[in-house]
């Protein structure tokens, strides 16, 4: 079957551009590799515990409420409030005005460098205000400025000046957060308190700025995962077909066609690949393009991409237990980043990759202790997720693809998950929710493997490429992120996380967006073309 416009990836970026392409009349078809939609945003129930399988958070940025409204969904979010914890000491962020708790935090675990931490405070203020100009106004993609010439005159008009010169500065932060750092202080164990939550080489504007982030983040009653189960539903209403266990796996540019796993193909006129950027110049049969330069440049993206590394992935452990939310409620916020001790990360060493199991084994122990976790209770943003009397926490901490690989072929990957299982509730038991395991009704395990098994991504990344990639084969330049949808490819737009840098939810609704838009504009100029064709053809002009 033919259509106008086929997407592949049913994520958040897909979803985003196949529900803009329905609404403007589009026959379109959405194409999954899973079952379900939603990639990295997603929620699933077991026994009668609900857990969110990615995201814990949504954060606004001036982009998820406005496409919300845009579309017409409704969909009930409650504020996440963010709690920031190490060893015994827990601060609750509530405003920003709070950042002068979190000074007091750091001054209180390292007293000799209370100079140095207000220093980075100070550059913590200033870059947040920087952020405060980026997403401060909705984007103005997401307006009909029809009906918001209001907003547009006095609002967005205004604002862009401030725009263009906050830009400057944020470009002038791009090198990664700890290296900038080291210009205030040379503590190991306090860079690590600040940093080490981040993805490897982040850049520090993006790093530095997340104190800002925690105050957007949101939570949608019914989990994460309510967000595109409310997008499926716009597209189904409006007659779009979405294909679920369907993994495309040749594209003909050329007969602009598209051949998935059953061997079933698809005809259409516009193509938009919202999947792992890797996967589509894996599939790409270059013979099949007749346009040497198309080809060439083709073959040029193939070898910038080959030897690209996935971003940071993470390990999760869901437990469901046998304690009231009103427990954890009194320790911490329902999003909670916690580091049991103040020594770092640093002191466990480089990832272990290559070395022998007892090595690995003893590293482990060592980065469990250490590590900040990411620990998200959604019985407390939303009772009916849990139980009566029960709680589902969600506990995560980057973790290196590389590492997982190699343990799976050295063949102890099971008693790996056992292990980390372990040593995580060992850690919490011991440090910030005593009686902890004792209350575990069950337990399970996700790992990068996991992620990129689930998701098909590269590495298992949740963001796209690696921050430590000698170059980055996607757009980075703020001002230039309408142009990041093309590809080299005729008739084919990206979309998602692979698609700028660096990358989240809020960038993949916009490159989502974008896409359609761009598709879109691209099919109208066609048919434009036709029609004026076949009045000259016919004599009529």
């Amino acid at each position: 079957m033919d259509y106008d416009v086929i997407i592949v990836g049913g994520g958040i970026a897909g979803l985003t551009a196949t529900a803009y392409l329905v609404k403007a009349g589009y026959k379109t078809l959405l194409c999954e590799k899973e079952r379900r939609c939603g990639g990295l945003v997603n929620s699933f129930e077991r026994n009668g515990f609900v857990f969110d399988g990615g995201i814990r958070a949504i954060e606004n940025s001036g982009i998820v409420f406005p496409m919300l409204r845009q579309l017409g969904l409704d969909i009930d979010f409650v504020k996440s409030p963010v709690s920031v914890g190490i060893e015994d000491r827990v601060i609750r962020l509530a405003s920003i005005e709070d950042i002068a708790a979190y000074q007091a935090l750091l001054t209180d675990l390292f007293p000799e460098n209370k100079d140095e931490i207000a220093a980075i405070i100070e550059r913590i203020r200033v870059i947040m205000g920087y952020l405060d100009v980026l997403y401060g106004i909705d984007n103005p993609l997401f307006l009909d400025m029809k009906k918001d010439r209001d907003y547009l005159l006095k609002v967005i008009l205004p604002w862009m000046p401030k725009y263009a010169l906050t830009i400057r500065k944020i470009s002038a932060l791009s090198e990664p957060v700890v290296d900038y750092l080291r210009r205030y202080t040379q503590n190991q164990s306090l860079l690590d308190m600040i940093t080490q939550h981040f993805f490897q080489a982040t850049p520090a504007f993006f790093a530095l700025s997340y104190f800002k982030l925690y105050l957007d983040y949101n939570y949608p009653r019914g989990g994460t995962g309510t967000l595109p189960d409310k997008l499926v539903r716009f597209i189904e209403a409006h007659g779009g077909t979405i294909s679920t266990d369907t993994t495309i796996v040749a594209v003909d540019p050329e007969k602009r066609r598209v051949s998935d796993a059953r061997g079933q193909t698809h005809g259409y006129r516009g193509l938009i690949w919202a999947a792992d950027a890797k996967t589509l110049y894996r599939i790409i049969d270059l013979q099949t393009i007749g346009d040497a330069a198309v080809q060439r440049a083709v073959r040029e993206h193939q070898a910038a991409v080959a030897d690209k590394s996935g971003g940071d992935s993470v390990l999760t452990v869901y437990l469901a237990l046998d304690l009231d939310k009103s427990y954890f409620a009194s320790r911490a916020s329902a999003h909670f980043f916690y580091t049991p001790r103040r020594d770092g990360q640093s002191k466990a060493g480089p990832w272990p990759v290559g070395e022998s199991r007892e090595t690995i084994e003893r590293w482990l122990e060592q980065f469990f202790a250490l590590t900040t976790y990411e620990i998200s209770c959604p019985v407390m943003r939303d009772e009916t997720l849990a139980p009566p009397g029960k709680t589902g926490l969600i506990v995560s901490m980057l973790f290196d693809y590389r590492l997982t690989k190699s343990i799976q072929e050295m063949g102890w990957y099971e008693d790996f998950k056992a292990r980390s299982e372990a040593h995580i509730l060992d850690t919490l038991d011991a440090s910030i929710f005593p009686g902890i395991k004792a209350a575990v009704l069950e337990q399970f395990c996700a790992t990068p493997l996991s992620l990129a098994r689930i998701t098909g991504n590269a590495d298992g990344a949740i963001t796209g490429w690696a921050f430590t990639n000698a170059s980055i084969p996607a757009e980075h330049r703020l001002p230039k992120i309408a142009g990041a949808i093309r590809t080299p490819i005729p008739g084919i737009f990206q979309a998602g996380q692979w698609t700028f840098s660096p990358s989240g939810l809020p960038t993949s609704i916009l490159t989502g967006k974008l896409a359609a838009d761009a598709v879109s504009k691209r099919l109208k100029r066609e048919r434009v073309d036709h029609f004026q064709n076949n009045r000259r053809f016919n004599g009529c002009a």
